[in-house]
């Protein structure tokens, strides 16, 4: 019997007996790691051809990713990845896919294949997927990346040099909240000569402050150059942006330390709260919560009419585009009618927050959306899988998460 076939005993004995593994001695620790990532590698396979069937069932429309996202628990940018991912090896990447089968290459590094070879024609990628067949088995991730990257450039360079002109054109700022109250920020497909003098004239400016008696290093020093470069320099005015900020009147006090929510980015820390409320910009308005449930009921008029219907309150109460899993903030989303639970007669439409993605997936064939009386959205998808999202709530610990079932199709 070979490892592979051992694997369920082993599994079932460790979940017995945790201290099975600490017996083993450590060449069988180590193959048991090799063996199991190997048939991981496979169960990939089968999960990507499984994901590529759906993508032609639904035609390839940009749904398939949505219902993958849901189906999966995972953002809709990386459903996307994936669903592309399965496509190309099914379709142009054969060798790949079976090196995926025999467990000797994992979806993280298929796709670093894929990624490098999206822009090649089905001729081009078939000549690459017969180099790398050799190349990339026992390899980590930026090698296969480089390997498949050169493997692309040498099958068709003159693609390769207007690819590269193509990323210049999409250079973009990117902004990502991470979880500690913290964001990077970057300048992605800069053009690399003028990347590297702007880092250089940072790097001189932060060694230029490293004094004896600086304490901050010269990361933390390049950092703060940069930011100072930013919001102090010439590359233009400065203008208010406008977040949403939910922290409750005993944190806001500093009577308790629960975190606050920042629309689209999810929990901060108290501390950052508060200081982001003492800012000389900052606006204050009142928000009346369900003592029960939390949710939003009632938003001050110092700006704005109080009407339940009005645009900002029910940004307010969403806080986050309504499709279940997105964070798109409520102030980048629209406002658009959706069917009411029950009979069309005794129920008007519900106003909800969609971001323009989820506003376009609402229309699509075979998707279905609801609004319960209790404010929940139920999303019902092409395959009858239904996932719900309840109104967020203000109080710290209420809010419900996202729920998914299988309902029949009516």
């Amino acid at each position: 019997m070979s490892t592979y076939d051992k694997l369920p005993f082993v599994l079932r004995t460790i979940r017995a007996d945790p201290d099975v593994l600490q017996r083993m001695k450590d060449d069988q620790v180590v193959d048991l790691i090799r063996v199991t990532d190997a048939e991981i590698s496979k169960l990939q396979a089968l999960q990507l051809r499984a994901i590529a069937d759906l993508s032609v069932r639904r035609r390839r429309a940009p749904g398939a990713a949505s219902e993958v996202a849901l189906t999966l628990s995972i953002t809709e940018h990386r459903a996307g990845a994936i669903v592309s991912a399965a496509n190309a090896l099914i379709a142009r990447l054969p060798r790949m896919l079976n090196l995926m089968d025999d467990g000797r290459l994992d979806l993280y590094r298929a796709m670093k294949v894929t990624d490098a070879t999206a822009w090649l024609s089905r001729d081009h990628v078939r000549l690459v997927d017969a180099m790398l067949e050799d190349r990339v088995t026992g390899r980590n991730a930026t090698q296969v990346r480089r390997a498949a990257a050169y493997a692309a450039a040498k099958a068709d360079p003159e693609g390769a040099a207007q690819r590269t002109e193509r990323s210049f054109v999409e250079r973009r700022l990117a902004l990502h909240h991470q979880d500690t109250g913290v964001t990077s920020l970057s300048i992605n497909n800069a053009p690399t000569e003028k990347a590297t003098a702007a880092y250089a004239r940072i790097d001189r400016a932060a060694r230029a402050l490293k004094t004896p008696e600086e304490s901050r290093t010269l990361d933390q020093l390049r950092a703060d150059v940069a930011m100072d470069l930013l919001l102090s320099g010439t590359g233009g005015p400065s203008e208010r942006t406008e977040v949403f900020l939910h922290v409750d009147l005993a944190t806001y006090l500093g009577a308790n330390d629960f975190p606050a929510i920042l629309a689209g980015r999810g929990p901060i820390a108290a501390s950052v709260a508060r200081r982001i409320i003492s800012g000389s910009d900052t606006t204050l308005r009142r928000v009346l919560t369900d003592p029960r449930t939390g949710q939003v009921i009632e938003l001050s008029p110092t700006r704005y009419p109080l009407d339940p219907a009005h645009d900002e309150f029910i940004r307010v109460r969403d806080r986050e585009c309504r499709q279940p899993g997105c964070t798109r903030p409520a102030q980048n989303c629209a406002i658009e009618a959706t069917r009411a639970q029950g009979e069309a007669e005794q129920a008007a439409d519900q106003p909800v927050t969609y971001c323009s993605r989820h506003r376009r997936l609402k229309s699509q064939p075979g998707w279905d959306y609801e609004v319960t009386p209790d404010g929940t959205v139920n999303v019902a998808t092409p395959a009858g899988q239904t996932h719900s999202t309840t109104p967020p709530s203000m109080q710290a610990g209420r809010r419900r998460a996202n729920r998914s079932r299988k309902k029949p199709r009516q």
